[in-house]
């Protein structure tokens, strides 16, 4: 038994709180060949930082606070408004139902979007990791306005081709940007504060969707049609060319500072053989992320039914844009609320994982079970034969305000199921490679099932099947996470020692000798 020497931790300044800080030093701590030595990484304190003479490293105030462009939050911040630009755009769009006239082709480009999606998301880690995240999220940016452009075109030339072909294109843009994004969240946030991180960003990603909701909203207040009118695709198709220019601003991982005063770790080499040999053998060598793909697989799934059959199926266009505003802003409450949770001081990790999985399981028998007595009322024959035997729903009608509550608690158990989803996997590492890997897995797995939901509705397979399938993965998926969950959430992760080689700039790490007494 060897008793170290305790390692002292820099000074305040940028680091978060005394315990805090020694904490993330010993979470931090790698034992090297030499039992003597320790490798740590460094931490600085804020006047080291900015004495860099790097424009990004100095301080600015904003507000009363002093923030720097190179600190992970800001970094974070900044991902967010990307997201929030590009996918919370295309959020609001989709979640209005079917956007244009024919509800068949929407269903087809969801198809192709999601197979895309899901095929090149299993890899989007290792293109993540090979081209660097900004070059990920100015490539990925560009698919959406591309697809808004497509559907603007539908709507005088009724070319299903280009809308199906623009759906397939942003599946692969799509793969790469929400790769780069996990990378962001899950690796540049400290331990402590990975659900407060996760939370900002969803809260600002569904802030897009908010404010793209009241796009068609106001747009189509008096349009008595089914499809949006050209002013909500052009609205649409400008702010998402702005996502892709904010992203051109990102710093590279290598310059950007964690609050506690440490460098984010980053790749020395990367290249796509050692990228994907390193997807493989992470799979191989810590098969319990295979209990996560369930829960993967149907974190998407349920949007096919509530976007196509609850919204466009029970509701004229202008209160299917009502609802998605509150379905959105209902999730930032959901984010808020379970990303607190997450964070709370009081219980260890383990705990709050326990907890988080609580919530998630009760609350979706409560509002899946208050879905299920919606659903008995009306089927696919009576929404969608010609005309509909059930009128579309009018937020003026007395009737609508049960619909409404549940579909605004359909988007606040949306947020907190990915969000619980997005935690638990920054619980697993704190490892940007393998974080970026781990988005590539979820957005992969998760787009697949997305796929299989929109074909499902595309050949109308009725809608209560659609409820069923639902709800059962993901109360099934939980139950199949359960022993990851509760048995393989650590209360610290070690980013030196995660088992990913060529990850740390030699600079970084520091090589502390320690007083070893070694006793019978």
């Amino acid at each position: 038994m060897a008793d170290e020497e305790k390692i002292t931790q820099p000074a305040a300044g940028d680091v978060s709180s005394t315990s805090s800080g020694s904490k993330d030093l010993e979470a931090t701590a790698a034992q090297n060949n030499d039992e003597n030595e320790i490798l740590v990484l460094k931490h600085h304190t804020s006047a080291e930082i900015e004495s860099s003479g790097n424009w990004y490293d100095k301080s600015v105030s904003i507000f009363g606070h002093k923030v720097r462009y190179s600190n992970a939050m800001t970094q974070i911040i900044m991902v967010a408004f990307v997201i929030f630009m590009t996918p919370g755009m295309f959020n609001a769009l989709s979640g209005i139902g079917a956007s244009i006239s024919d509800k068949s082709t929407s269903d087809n480009a969801a198809v192709a979007l999601y197979s895309t999606f899901a095929t090149i998301g299993f890899f989007g880690g290792t293109i993540c990791n090979t081209i660097g995240v900004r070059s990920s999220l100015i490539f990925g940016g560009t698919g959406y306005a591309l697809y808004a452009g497509s559907l603007l075109c539908f709507n005088h030339t009724e070319n299903k081709g280009f809308v199906i072909f623009s759906g397939a294109i942003l599946g692969v843009c799509a793969a790469v940007l929400w790769s780069a994004q996990g990378l962001v969240v899950l690796s540049y946030a400290t331990e402590e504060n990975k659900g407060k991180a996760i939370m900002v960003f969803w809260v600002i990603f569904n802030l897009g969707a908010v404010i793209g909701s009241i796009i068609p909203l106001a747009d189509n207040m008096e349009n008595q049609t089914s499809s949006a009118n050209d002013g909500t695709f052009i609205a649409f198709i400008i702010l998402m060319c702005c996502g892709s220019a904010i992203a051109f601003f990102m710093l590279p991982t290598s310059k950007v500072w964690k609050s506690d005063g440490s460098k984010v770790i980053s790749q020395k080499h990367p290249n796509w053989k050692t990228e994907l040999i390193d997807l493989f053998r992470l799979l191989i060598k810590e098969p319990k992320i295979l209990f996560m793909f369930p829960m993967f697989f149907a974190s998407n799934w349920f949007y096919t039914y509530q976007f196509n059959n609850v919204n466009h199926g029970m509701f004229n266009l202008r209160t299917r844009s009502l609802n998605s505003l509150l379905y959105w802003f209902a999730q930032m409450i959901g984010a808020i609320v379970l990303g607190l949770i997450l964070d709370f001081k009081r219980f260890k990790r383990s705990t709050r994982a326990k907890i988080g999985w609580s919530i998630l399981f009760l609350t979706g028998l409560a509002i899946w079970g208050g879905g299920l007595k919606f659903q008995l009322q009306f089927t696919r024959e009576e929404t969608e034969s010609e005309p509909p035997l059930i009128e579309p729903m009018d937020f003026k009608d007395g009737k609508y305000i049960g619909p409404m509550f549940l579909y605004i608690f359909y988007g606040v158990y949306d947020a907190i199921f990915q969000t619980f989803v997005l935690w638990t996997l920054g619980a697993l590492s704190n490892n940007p490679k393998k974080v970026a890997l781990y988005a590539g897995f979820y957005k992969g797995i998760q787009s697949a099932g997305a796929a299989i939901a929109w074909r499902l509705d595309a050949i109308k397979v009725p809608y209560m099947d659609l409820f069923a399938s639902s709800w059962g993965l993901v109360q099934g998926s939980l139950l199949i996470g359960l022993p990851l969950i509760w048995f393989k959430i650590k209360d610290h992760t070690d980013a030196l020692k995660d088992g990913m080689d060529d990850v740390v700039g030699l600079e970084e790490i520091e090589v502390v000798k320690s007083n070893v007494e070694h006793k019978e």
